[in-house]
């Protein structure tokens, strides 16, 4: 049974992001409900990351808007854009840091006291199967141990909205699969949680599927209501 709603409404209405002259995103639109797991699936290209970096406020619109909890998000320091947290693709780790400092970074720059945010990165990358990792520097870990990292910093921070971009790509069948009930259980505690994956598999395990071919958003499959 789901808790009680926790996360936000995340509403992506007519967005278009481009990069000069090549557009990745073409006048998308979704909505994502709290509680729900989205997938978001296509080929390498295909404008993933991009649709996810604009939910996120990270990049710039040509077109549309963004609202998340009903408000328009403007850039990524704006209050709507601070509510989703974002796994992005690559990791995006500070390699000179611990995993765990990695971690705690994250959730004092968020506001987390110092006791909470050890506590917070403790429990993440216990679930994630590190709990014994958690002081190797990052270059000390392999790609699949660097991307479990990644997705605890994005749990400990237990925002309403989680935006994971390819959160499985470098993990083996075990680690995808408890990534994926990871992030089961963000959308079971009311989070809004959207899933960029190239993995078929992946994305069977959403509620819904969107697909994106060459920044052409269309529907897969949609959640029951």
């Amino acid at each position: 049974m789901r808790t009680r709603e926790l996360g936000a409404l995340v509403e992506v209405d007519g967005v278009t992001v481009a990069y000069g002259p090549v557009v990745a995103v073409r006048a998308a639109s979704l909505e994502a409900r709290p509680g729900r797991l989205v997938a978001v699936t296509g080929h390498s290209g295909a404008g993933k990351s991009s649709l996810l970096w604009a939910v996120a406020g990270a990049v710039p619109l040509m077109e549309g808007v963004v609202r998340i909890g009903g408000e328009q998000v403007s850039g990524r320091d704006h209050g709507a854009a601070r509510a989703a947290a974002l796994i992005p693709q690559g990791n995006g780790l500070a390699t000179i840091l611990s995993a765990h400092e990695n971690v705690v970074m994250a959730l004092v720059a968020a506001g987390v006291g110092a006791d909470e945010a050890v506590a917070r990165a403790d429990a993440a990358l216990a679930s994630v199967g590190l709990h014994e990792s958690g002081g190797h520097l990052v270059e000390e870990l392999s790609g699949g141990q660097q991307q479990r990292v990644a997705v605890a910093r994005g749990l400990a921070l237990q925002a309403p909205v989680l935006l994971a971009d390819e959160p499985t790509s470098e993990l083996d069948h075990d680690n995808r699969e408890k990534v994926l009930a990871l992030l089961r259980a963000q959308a079971d505690r009311g989070a809004t949680v959207v899933m960029a994956t190239h993995d078929p598999e992946a994305a069977a395990q959403a509620d819904s599927e969107l697909r994106l071919d060459d920044g052409q958003l269309s529907v897969v499959r949609e959640a029951p209501h």
